[in-house]
């Protein structure tokens, strides 16, 4: 086919394409083209990070690894720094604010130094979560993994810290008269619940904190807070007996998850701490907090997947 141009020539005319009037869309979908980084179903997204767990584990180590690199006690201050904040808080809660309320005597140091380090493992991975996507833009722009994969290995990293810091915990079991026995073997589940809780607040705060990075700044407020109101240094029933509060707020304060972790763990380790200690039906609400956490963060992250590292 040819048409006549204003100058008299004929000029031939551009034949029909079998594309035209079809939009981007429907052109990607014809000739099977995809967005690059689009956010792959839920399915294969669990698939692509099962994949990728060789890389999750060896990050996770690189990280746990270089963490104190640069100090000369090296990788000693993993069990030192917990260590030291429990000298801290036995000094100013335990004698000096009474903070032993309802806690024998000889069992309050096994009792702090369990709460101190098993609340860390839930504080350090909130925090390292929240920059798990903003601290690592390089890596997250550079190559393409499911980003899940960084709050993922931050979570793995605090637990192999605090598997470090166990050693030292059983020491001090045994040190206040406290032996091995069946019942320790339940720190094996409580663990693992309280992981997969910190690994879904973990990807939570990524995204949060991909797009807000001032959330760093605020969090270890929040995680202090949230500490004081978990009865690291003190029983929170003992507490809060002859003080003029619902029973309600009590019951809200030891079902919250930092302390029901803490308790559980406190049950299996200590001879002493027994049942009483600890509130109704506490592995119920153990494994319902775990879950929670871990499907709406996975979900909540997910959903965000093709944003991540861009603008």
């Amino acid at each position: 086919m040819s048409e006549t141009t204003h100058d008299g020539t004929v000029a031939p005319t551009r034949p029909v394409s079998p594309d035209d009037g079809l939009t981007a869309a429907q052109l990607a979908d014809k000739y099977g083209l995809s967005v690059s980084g689009a956010r792959p179903s839920l399915v294969e997204y669990v698939r692509q990070l099962w994949d990728r767990r060789h890389f999750i584990l060896a990050f996770s180590r690189a990280k746990l690894t270089a963490q104190y690199s640069q100090a000369k006690l090296g990788q000693l201050w993993q069990v030192a720094t917990p260590l030291l904040n429990a000298a801290v808080y036995f000094f100013i809660f335990g004698l000096l604010l009474g903070a032993r309320r309802g806690i024998p005597h000889d069992i309050y140091v096994p009792f702090l130094v369990t709460g101190v380090f098993v609340f860390t493992f839930t504080q350090s991975s909130v925090l390292a979560g929240v920059r798990a996507i903003s601290g690592n833009l390089g890596l997250v722009r550079a190559l393409h993994f499911p980003r899940a994969s960084l709050p993922v290995s931050f979570a793995l990293q605090q637990l192999q810290q605090l598997l470090f810091s166990m050693i030292v915990l059983v020491v001090i079991m045994i040190g206040f008269g406290s032996y091995p026995r069946l019942a320790w073997l339940l720190v094996v589940p409580a663990l693992l619940l309280q992981f997969v809780f910190n690994t879904g607040l973990a990807l939570i705060f990524a995204r949060m904190g991909s797009k807000t990075p001032d959330l760093a700044q605020l969090m270890p407020f929040v995680m202090r807070t949230w500490m004081y109101a978990s009865g690291v240094m003190f029983s929170i029933p003992a507490m809060l007996a002859d003080k003029d509060v619902p029973g309600w707020l009590t019951d809200i304060l030891q079902w919250n998850p930092a302390a029901l972790y803490m308790d559980l763990i406190r049950f299996a380790l200590i001879d002493g701490y027994g049942s009483s200690y600890l509130p109704p039906h506490v592995w119920a609400f153990a494994l319902g907090w775990a879950v929670l956490a871990g499907v709406v963060g996975f979900v909540y992250f997910w959903k965000a997947e093709e944003r991540y590292g861009r603008g």
